[in-house]
């Protein structure tokens, strides 16, 4: 049973909810302020009397106090600031593709953050006045693109929650072009004009789904950005030759190395947790596995540091920025990288170390995704309780890695709800596919799970009803 937790950021709610507490406490208030006030202007003038100032001296003085102010709160702002799925489900999603790789080439990425005058008031992200309480949710979640989050579709898949064990949604933010799906007031995103319409007043949308008591997950895809990418070359995985690398749909990444792009992904990720999202979800936070990658080059910083080592670098970078914030943290991984240190190697997924500095892991272990014989199971696709079982069971004796007391992530597994026609061993998904998978994660001792499909189609018979 889903439990009533309130979990919206609405600073301006915040604001008027806390001037209806009374005027009790407003006065109380006024005369802390008051009472401070005088006793420092008392301070001040006791000071003075006793130090004899030279009157221009003193004006250069704080002429420069007053510079170092204006120097220290745009610092303060930029410090502030902050389709496909990554299982490696290449197939282009008709809802999401294209981007607009040619507007605004020339702006200027970073330097939107430090123009007062064109820069929002981005709130100090650890003031306790601006954060919210963690309250975990057991999810049951279903995938929802920004096309039938952005239309009356949504109402299909509200009915949903209202009538089966599902109470979560993740919600696509920043999706597989790099497109942000709504007008998000972040700076960065503006700059390079990556946010779009696709969802008209995400905050409405939000209202809405938290008055139905979903818990909402914003979707980030990170590294897969060929929209940050086409925009800054400079943030762009490069080949050896200087030109941008490409996978093998043509498609550009952006480089996990550059400490901006991080920037950019917290900006992103900050300004979804304002508006009332529970949680930050980054899909792709991995490097490309498309071919010629082998021999990109990632800039200096590659020859001290591994793939893993700079993924679970980020992780931790996002994880300690975020929290503060009161929204749980999650990334989704490989599910292949749980047992073959090779596959983690080339994505730079750590699953242990990663599982230090997240709230969830997801690791996606759809059965079409491992191949025949994996696990000791001939053709996994035709066996999704078997398979999920023994992943999750993997998984288990991988995060005992992590010793007792210390922290590790909550692992909750994508499911696969699609029929993977593109393999020669598979079989229609349908409720029962999806129910096996299901008693999968049950039997493994697990209790949360998301279901994937590209179209947000979900096998319904599959699905407990209320």
């Amino acid at each position: 049973m889903r439990k009533k937790h309130d979990m919206y950021i609405d600073y301006e709610h915040f604001y008027r909810k806390h001037r209806r507490r009374g005027a009790s406490k407003a006065f109380k208030v006024v005369l802390t302020v008051v009472l401070a006030s005088a006793v420092g202007m008392a301070a001040f003038f006791t000071i003075k009397s006793h130090i004899n100032f030279d009157g221009d001296k003193y004006s250069k003085q704080k002429d420069s106090a007053g510079n170092n102010g204006a120097e220290d709160k745009i610092s303060a702002v930029k410090d502030n600031s902050a389709g496909n799925h990554a299982a490696g489900n290449d197939t282009p999603d008709p809802e999401n593709a294209g981007i607009n790789s040619g507007k605004n080439a020339g702006s200027d990425f970073m330097e939107t953050v430090q123009t007062p005058a064109v820069t929002p008031v981005v709130q100090n992200p650890v003031d306790p006045i601006f954060t919210k309480e963690r309250i975990p949710v057991k999810a049951k979640g279903i995938y929802v693109t920004s096309s039938k989050a952005g239309s009356e579709d949504r109402n299909r898949l509200i009915e949903l929650v209202d009538t089966t064990e599902i109470n979560a949604m993740v919600i696509d933010v920043k999706g597989d072009t790099g497109k942000i799906s709504y007008l998000m007031n972040s700076p960065k995103a503006q700059g390079i004009d990556a946010t779009t319409n696709q969802i008209a007043d995400m905050e409405a949308l939000v209202r809405e789904l938290k008055e139905k008591e979903i818990y909402l997950i914003a979707r980030i895809v990170a590294f897969k950005d060929p929209y940050l990418a086409e925009q800054k070359h400079e943030l762009a995985i490069k080949n050896k030759d200087g030109s941008l690398y490409r996978d093998n749909n043509g498609e550009c990444w952006v480089n996990p190395y550059k400490k901006e792009v991080w920037d950019y992904l917290v900006e992103v990720a900050t300004e979804a947790a304002a508006i009332g999202f529970d949680e930050i979800q980054f899909d792709y936070i991995r490097f490309s596995t498309g071919q010629g990658i082998a021999d990109a080059d990632f800039g200096k910083e590659a020859g001290t540091k591994t793939k893993e080592d700079i993924i679970t670098e980020f992780t931790k970078y996002a994880y300690e920025k975020l929290k503060p914030l009161g929204v749980f943290v999650a990334a989704d991984v490989y599910g292949t990288i749980i047992s073959s240190s090779m596959d983690a190697g080339l994505v730079g997924q750590n699953y242990v170390e990663m599982s230090k500095y997240l709230d969830y892991i997801c690791p996606m272990i759809y059965p079409s995704h491992f191949g025949n014989g994996n696990y000791g199971i001939e053709y996994p696709d035709l066996e999704p309780l078997l398979i999920v079982r023994k992943v999750l069971n993997a998984s288990k004796e991988k995060i005992a890695q992590i010793p007792e007391g210390e922290h590790r992530a909550i692992v909750r597994p994508w499911l696969q709800d699609f029929t993977a026609t593109w393999i020669k061993h598979h079989q229609t998904y349908s409720g029962k596919e999806v129910r096996a998978q299901i008693n999968g994660v049950y039997e493994a001792g697990y209790e949360e799970w998301l279901l994937w499909n590209a179209a947000a189609k979900y096998s319904v018979d599959g699905l407990q009803a209320k």
